[in-house]
C-alpha cells in the first residue's frame, strides 16, 4: 500500500509541474501596459505645458499629440487583443489540464483491468535458488570464476572448478586452473598428469611434444602414475612405435590394481593395437589370453559381440553412466567413431541435455575426440 502511495504522490508532482505554466498570470505584461500608458500621458502634458509657454510652435505642438497618440492607441489595441483572446486561453488550459490528468488515470485504470496489482512482491533473493545444489553448473562457473578473478591466490577455488572444466571440456581453461594449483600448493605427479591430459583433450586427442614432456615429468614425480604412463603409450601408438606401446600399456596392467579405472583403458589400447581384447565390462585376464590366441577375424568378432551386449544392455537401462563411457571408449577401440558418436547422442538424450552426467559424458568424449552440436 505503501508503493501505491508513494506512486500516487509522484504523478500528482509531475503533473503539477506539467500544468504551472498554463496556469500562471501574465501580471507582467499587464503592467509593463499600463506603465507605457502613463508615460504616453505625461508626455501629452509636457507637450501641452510647452506650447502655452511657447517653447515650441503649434505645428509642432500637434504632430507631437498625433505620434503619442498613435502610441496609445497601438498599446490600447493590444490589450484589447488580450481581453479577447482570454477565453481561448482558458479553453486550452482546461485542455491541457484535462489531457495531463487523463494521463495517469486511463493508465493506472488499464493496470487495474488488465494488470496483477494483488500479486505479492517477488524480490531477488526469493527467486534466487535455495541453495548452490539447485543451481545451472553454468551459473556455479560463472561465480567461482568471478570470485577466482578476485582473488586469484584462492588455490582451494582452482583445485574445485579444474574438474569441472575437464568435465566440461574446457580444457584450455583446465590447465588455466592446473598451473595455478601447482603455482600456489606444489607439483604432484596426478597435477602434472592430468594437466598432461588437458592438453591432451585440447589438441583432440594427439599427444603434443609439451603434453608427452609434462607426463614424463610426472613419471619422475611417480614412476607408477597410470594416467602419465597411459598417454605416454598412446604417444608411442601415435608415432607408429606398436610395440613400444604395448609394453608400456601391458607393464600397466601387471601393476595396477584391479579397481583401478586405468585397467579397462590399457586394455581398450591393446585391443586396438592388436595386442589384447577388449570388453565392454572388463575382461578378465583369462579372456584377455584366450582372445591373444584367436585370429584377427575372430579376436574382432569376439569384440564385435561384447560392445553388441554392452549396447543392448544400455538401451534397456540407460541411466548407466560407466556404461555409456565403456560403450563410446569400445566403439573408438574399433575405430567406429561415427558409432560413438551416435552412442553420446543417445546417452545425452537419456540424461537430458542440462544434466551433469551429459556433460561429463561430453567431457569424457571430447578427450576421445568425439563431439556433438
Amino acid at each position: 500500500m505503501l508503493f501505491w502511495i508513494f506512486a500516487a504522490f509522484l504523478t500528482l508532482v509531475a503533473a503539477c509541474a506539467v500544468l504551472r505554466p498554463f496556469t500562471v498570470r501574465q501580471d507582467a505584461a499587464e503592467d509593463a501596459r499600463a506603465h507605457d500608458i502613463e508615460v504616453y500621458r505625461d508626455q501629452l502634458g509636457e507637450v501641452e505645458r510647452d506650447a502655452k509657454r511657447g517653447l515650441i510652435g503649434q505645428q509642432e505642438a500637434e504632430q507631437a499629440r498625433a505620434e503619442i497618440s498613435r502610441r496609445i492607441l497601438q498599446v490600447s489595441y493590444t490589450a484589447g487583443d488580450r481581453v479577447e483572446n482570454t477565453a481561448n486561453r482558458r479553453v486550452t488550459r482546461l485542455t491541457a489540464a484535462a489531457a495531463v490528468l487523463a494521463i495517469p488515470l486511463v493508465s493506472w485504470g488499464l493496470y487495474v483491468l488488465t494488470g496483477s496489482p494483488g500479486m505479492p512482491a517477488q524480490p531477488l533473493h526469493t527467486r534466487a535458488p535455495a541453495g548452490p545444489a539447485d543451481a545451472p553448473i553454468g551459473d556455479l562457473v560463472a561465480r567461482a570464476e568471478t570470485h577466482l578473478a578476485a582473488n586469484p591466490d584462492d588455490a582451494r577455488g582452482w583445485q574445485v572448478l579444474a574438474p569441472v572444466y575437464m568435465r566440461l571440456g574446457r580444457f584450455a581453461d583446465a590447465q588455466t586452473a592446473l598451473k595455478n594449483i601447482m603455482r600456489l600448493s606444489s607439483e604432484t605427479a596426478d597435477l602434472k598428469a592430468t594437466l598432461g591430459e588437458a592438453m591432451v583433450g585440447a589438441a583432440r586427442g594427439m599427444v603434443t611434444a609439451e603434453a608427452e614432456g609434462i607426463f614424463k615429468q610426472a613419471l619422475a614425480l611417480d614412476p607408477k602414475e597410470p594416467k602419465a604412463r597411459f598417454f605416454l603409450g598412446l604417444a608411442r601408438a601415435q608415432e607408429g612405435a606398436t610395440e613400444d606401446a604395448q609394453t608400456i600399456w601391458r607393464g600397466m596392467l601387471d601393476n595396477l590394481p584391479e579397481a583401478s579405472p586405468w585397467r579397462e583403458a590399457a586394455q581398450q589400447a591393446l585391443a586396438q593395437s592388436g595386442g589384447g581384447a577388449a570388453s565392454a565390462r572388463g575382461p578378465t585376464e583369462g579372456e584377455v589370453a584366450a582372445a591373444s590366441d584367436l585370429s584377427e577375424t575372430d579376436r574382432q568378432a569376439m569384440i564385435e559381440g561384447m560392445v553388441t551386449g554392452l549396447d543392448e544392455k544400455l538401451r534397456e537401462n540407460p541411466s548407466d553412466l560407466e556404461g555409456w563411457r565403456r560403450l563410446i571408449r569400445s566403439y573408438i577401440v574399433l575405430q567406429r567413431p561415427e558409432a560413438a558418436k551416435k552412442a553420446l547422442e543417445r546417452a545425452v538424450a537419456a540424461f537430458g541435455d542440462k544434466a551433469p552426467e551429459s556433460a561429463e559424458l561430453k567431457g569424457f568424449a571430447a578427450n576421445l575426440g568425439v563431439t556433438i552440436e
